[in-house]
């Protein structure tokens, strides 16, 4: 953490030497979907909202770390089987990530640009709730990995202050490997549209 604190003052201070820095506050909504290895299992979108704060250092060529907080997840679904319970459960992960981007600004439109933008992301995974619809619970707490990895890939639109964001962000890491009987092996993947508000 000291790590990061001394890279973002770093990054602040050489926006403000060379006038190249951009700041606010955005907000979002995504949808996710945890896949799933199983065959006879099925897995449904989650939707929510998303927000956070980004920082922009750079003109053409930027790099662009933010902090979200991000409700992300998805439904297990299977029937019931001779040997096997019905799943039906509902998985919710509210997480603090931590993506760095670096873009580039592709096309000038004057009072605007488009923006294409690639990077990594960590997500660290603060509170975990599970619903379901029967009394067989197997995917518990203790199943689901505290940390996220991700690489998100998008594009984006900046009109005066305003900065539009479109990302598809897919999974490196099992957040959910071998549970009973089933072969988990999910990863999450997440689609988002963000909107921010430059107020530097």
């Amino acid at each position: 953490m000291k790590r990061f604190t001394f890279v973002m003052i770093l990054m602040l201070a050489a926006g403000f030497a060379f006038g190249q820095i951009s700041l606010g506050p955005k907000i979002g909504y995504n949808t996710s979907k945890l896949t799933v290895d199983a065959s006879d299992i099925s897995s449904d979108l989650k939707s929510s909202f998303n927000f956070g704060v980004f920082l922009r250092v750079g003109k053409k060529i930027y790099l662009q770390p933010e902090i979200n907080w991000m409700t992300r997840g998805g439904v297990f679904k299977s029937p019931s089987q001779s040997s096997v319970s019905p799943i039906n459960q509902e998985i919710d992960l509210k997480t603090i990530e931590i993506p760095v981007l670096v873009g580039w600004r592709i096309i000038n439109l004057g009072v605007g640009n488009i923006r294409v933008m690639a990077g990594p992301s960590g997500s660290i995974v603060v509170d975990k709730t599970i619903e379901t619809n029967d009394v067989d619970k197997p995917i518990k707490d203790s199943d689901i990995n505290d940390m996220i990895w991700g690489f998100n890939v998008g594009a984006g639109v900046d009109v005066l202050m305003f900065t539009l964001d479109v990302r598809y962000q897919m999974g490196l890491n099992e957040i959910i490997g071998k549970v009973e009987n089933f072969d988990f092996n999910s990863k999450n993947n997440v689609f988002c549209v963000s909107l921010g508000w430059k107020i530097l």
